[in-house]
């Protein structure tokens, strides 16, 4: 998985970046073409943080289906994002063990944990952006501008 910049202000390891797009970014605009391919060239680390972030956008959208509104979106994914029962590459529970390689040591493990964490927390704040256009309801199917 590659350890790719941010436009962040949560910390982590990601290096933050002041560019317009970053890899989250790419993942919500491509999400809805990337869920419809049955099977994904992976020609780099890239595209397996694309993979996992995709996965993880998923999950979201699984838990904010149950929000009545913004804010209680927001504190269901903050939760989500900090919680220590998402398993990462190299433990029994990762769906996609066969497509990533597990940390080598426990320094690389907790790098990872830390950096998938960070983009998790990243990825819930933009994901309510778009999926709640009116704060005050459910969110929407229908993407806004």
């Amino acid at each position: 998985m590659a350890l790719l910049p941010l436009r962040t202000n949560f910390k982590g390891p990601a290096p933050r970046t002041d560019s317009d797009l970053d890899i989250i970014d790419e993942a919500l605009m491509y999400f809805k073409p990337n869920i419809f391919f049955r099977e994904f060239e992976i020609k780099g680390p890239s595209d397996r943080t694309l993979i996992y972030l995709t996965l993880y956008i998923t999950e979201c959208l699984r838990k904010l289906q149950r929000s009545p509104n913004k804010i209680s979106g927001q504190k269901d994914l903050a939760a989500l994002a900090l919680s220590h029962q998402l398993p990462i590459p190299g433990e029994a529970d990762f769906p996609l063990n066969n497509m990533y390689k597990a940390p080598a040591n426990k320094q690389e493990e907790e790098t990872m944990r830390s950096y998938l964490q960070q983009m998790r927390q990243e990825l819930g704040v933009r994901l309510c952006e778009l999926a709640f256009p009116d704060p005050s309801t459910k969110p929407s199917k229908v993407r806004t501008p």
